[in-house]
């Protein structure tokens, strides 16, 4: 088999990145680009060219909703986008969607031009309920279209084996043959602690709020009900004060979560002795609300003690990877994916947590999951020279198991069985 042409669908891509998928996409394109003739379709309207992208010089093209659908239900105006880059998908080989932003599009595109359609499931709309609340009407038209490519696929890829269980689950309706596990992968490269007496480092994170002298915890996502960041919060109040939680987190969903998590944050505050809801440093409480440089962002995982992924809802999760690159220990809550990425009591903690099957993952007693949480998180800040241990184990883990170059090539082998039909 020559060279093939792969056209990607994605909602996000650089600079235009603020999940897990969009970084998923970004690295694995750039890598797939050894293999074959990548072409990258994305949201956001025009990128530049990328540099050394194959015969292709212009290999990303951004998209925009069309003006007739620009103040319409967000669901409709995403599947205005997706009809025209599956226009655009002739002569593709395999056309490869992310996320349900996508999917319809990649189904359109494949029943169009008649080429195998693979799609790579980061998360599902039924096991995401709370959606609803941001699009509204919008969430059945979302969950129709995944369905509709979920089903229709050629082939899927699952992040982890959690996740191709929960596909299989939600869709039983699928051959399992056509469901294939492919890890999430890291940048390994890009993502390592600063060396010993970094200055700039760490102006860095004294410019954002941080002290590198204090112990710290440290969470990174997104403001939306998967992620339990209010969990988190709650749990935070049972920690010892000398210990600064550190959050790097933006982008709500709505309004009302947004809103939740400030109110929270104002609570954790106050009973930390803090002076104002700005005061986040004699709390030792520190909200950076702007998406970080890398740069910045490795220098803050850095400084930090432990890294906390408290998710209700998590496939497998990057920013564990990413954590664990730079160093730290993990305490995750014990679903999804996660449980692949953590190994208990070697490079972190996994909580336990038992959850509501309607979907929402919500703990059935969320005082003992917050108690666990804070017990977890307790039990690593104790033992600073075990959180060492556990963290230099968790780069090496990173290392081993979860490198883009890996990821390209397992990816290389689902598009070669579809091919082969």
């Amino acid at each position: 088999m020559g060279e093939i042409r792969v056209d990607m669908l994605t909602r996000e891509y650089p600079p235009h990145v603020y999940g897990g998928a969009g970084v998923h996409v970004a690295e694995l394109s750039a890598t797939l680009r050894r293999h074959a003739d990548v072409r990258v379709r994305c949201f956001d309207g025009e990128r530049p060219p990328v540099e050394g992208a194959g015969r292709d010089r212009d290999a990303v093209a951004g998209y925009g909703v069309p003006a007739g659908l620009a103040h319409a239900n967000p669901a409709l105006a995403t599947l205005g986008v997706d009809l025209q880059m599956a226009a655009d998908v002739a002569g593709a080989d395999v056309v490869h969607s992310h996320t349900w932003y996508t999917n319809l599009g990649g189904h359109v595109a494949g029943l169009l031009h008649g080429v195998p359609h693979v799609v790579t499931a980061h998360s599902l709309e039924p096991l995401r309920p709370w959606k609803a609340e941001q699009l509204g009407g919008g969430y059945a038209v979302s969950s129709w279209a995944e369905r509709t490519a979920y089903l229709g696929a050629a082939g899927i890829v699952a992040v982890s084996a959690g996740m191709r269980s929960d596909i299989l689950r939600v869709y039983p309706e699928l051959d399992p043959r056509r469901v294939h596990v492919v890890h999430n992968g890291i940048d390994l490269a890009g993502w390592q602690r600063p060396p010993a007496g970094d200055t700039a480092a760490e102006r860095a994170v004294r410019e954002l709020g941080v002290d590198p002298d204090r112990p710290a915890v440290v969470f990174v996502g997104r403001i939306t009900r998967q992620k339990g960041l209010p969990y988190l919060l709650r749990a935070a109040a049972a920690l010892p004060r000398e210990v600064q939680l550190v959050l790097c987190a933006g982008a709500p969903d709505t309004p009302e979560i947004l809103a939740e998590v400030r109110a929270l944050v104002a609570d954790l505050r106050a009973a930390r002795g803090g002076t104002g809801a700005g005061s986040g440093d004699d709390a030792g409480v520190v909200w950076i609300e702007q998406m970080l440089p890398r740069p910045d962002l490795v220098a803050v995982l850095a400084a930090s003690t432990v890294f906390v992924c408290p998710s209700v809802y998590e496939p497998l999760g990057i920013v564990n990877l990413e954590a664990m690159a730079v160093g730290l220990p993990v305490v995750g809550t014990a679903t999804g994916g996660i449980p692949e990425v953590v190994e208990d009591g070697v490079t972190g903690a996994l909580v336990p947590i038992e959850q509501a099957d309607d979907g929402t993952g919500t703990p059935l007693d969320p005082e003992r999951f917050v108690a666990d949480l804070a017990a977890a998180l307790t039990g690593v800040l104790d033992d600073p020279a075990r959180a060492a241990a556990m963290g230099a184990a968790g780069r090496a883990r990173a290392e081993a198991s979860f490198s883009w170059a890996a990821v390209a090539e397992r990816t290389m082998d689902v598009y070669r069985a579809v091919l082969d039909g």
